[in-house]
């Protein structure tokens, strides 16, 4: 018996220009779902993220922050990827959302049109550049103990993410990454900030909450028709309250434990259609040895996307 489908979708950081050119290039299905996206993001927002994720003065190693090009860019690439699988014939028996990337999977599984997921999208960035600070996100190569062992020199930084046991991430304001930066530096701990301007998962982002929830409310979404597993809840949901797309982006994000807890269950095929096959790679170290679950990615920065999807 095949093994079900799960397609993931990751958020902030899995981003950078010139992600899913070839695809763009090349693929119908995908240019057009990126143009029709696109147009709608020019129609609410006055920008084309096309022309800033194609930027010909930019490359791959230019760090791509903007939120509100970054916010709506990710949605785009991975709903249109996830239209071109359809398209093939692969259609997804989950679908599994890590932060943003709860809205394309929410989109996917019918929850909300994909016209107005991006419109949630472009919002909560707009809300977020009006009323938050500037922030960061620092990726951790460590046990998750060492938050705890050394929490005096994490002080004013909030856990955003656990990939893998190795793998975390903290978020807060500008004023203590240099701090914890020193302090990792000097352990020779390895690690990386995040190409994000914000804080996300942290109190950083805590002042655009009333806002957002407010225009979350007059929206109306409904159950999933395909199931879906949330990264927020560890779990599959069912009842999508309007705050949820709120809590996805300022609670943690769980993802180890949900992959566990998959996998109690039967095995899979993880498919990631995010822009840097980031959480194949999480699901790579989160699987226990010699399990029979597969996992794949599609978009990387390295131009393989073409190549890729023919094995598909």
């Amino acid at each position: 018996m095949n093994k079900p489908i799960v397609f993931m979708f990751s958020g902030q950081g899995s981003q950078y220009y010139h992600m899913g050119k070839e695809l763009y290039r090349q693929n119908a299905v995908f240019r057009h779902w990126l143009t029709k996206l696109n147009d709608i993001a020019y129609q609410y927002s006055g920008l084309s993220m096309i022309d800033e994720i194609y930027n010909q003065t930019k490359s791959k190693a230019d760090s791509f922050k903007p939120l509100l090009y970054t916010h709506p860019g990710i949605f785009m690439v991975e709903y249109s990827l996830a239209r071109v699988l359809i398209e093939r014939g692969i259609e997804p028996d989950y679908v599994l959302g890590a932060s943003l990337g709860e809205f394309a999977a929410a989109a996917v599984a019918g929850v909300v049109a994909p016209e107005d997921a991006l419109i949630c999208i472009l919002e909560q960035a707009a809300v977020i550049e009006r009323h938050c600070q500037t922030g960061s996100m620092i990726a951790i190569l460590h046990n998750l103990k060492l938050l705890h062992q050394a929490a005096d020199n994490f002080c004013g930084l909030e856990l955003a993410a656990v990939n893998y046991s190795s793998h975390f991430v903290i978020a807060g304001d500008h004023r203590h990454q240099l701090n914890i930066e020193k302090y990792l530096q000097l352990q020779r701990i390895p690690h990386f900030v995040l190409p994000v301007g914000y804080g996300f998962h942290s109190q950083n982002i805590q002042p655009a909450g009333g806002e957002y929830k407010k225009f979350l409310y007059k929206k109306s979404f409904g159950k999933p028709k395909i199931p879906m597993i949330s990264c927020l809840l560890s779990d599959r949901i069912t009842d999508i309250r309007p705050e949820f797309f709120w809590d996805i982006v300022r609670q943690p994000v769980l993802f180890q434990r949900t992959i566990l807890k998959l996998e109690e269950h039967m095995h899979f095929r993880y498919i990631d259609l995010g822009p840097s096959g980031t959480l194949a790679n999480f699901v790579k170290y989160s699987l226990a040895k010699g399990s029979a679950s597969q996992f794949y990615d599609i978009l990387t920065p390295f131009d393989q996307e073409m190549a890729k999807l023919k094995k598909f």
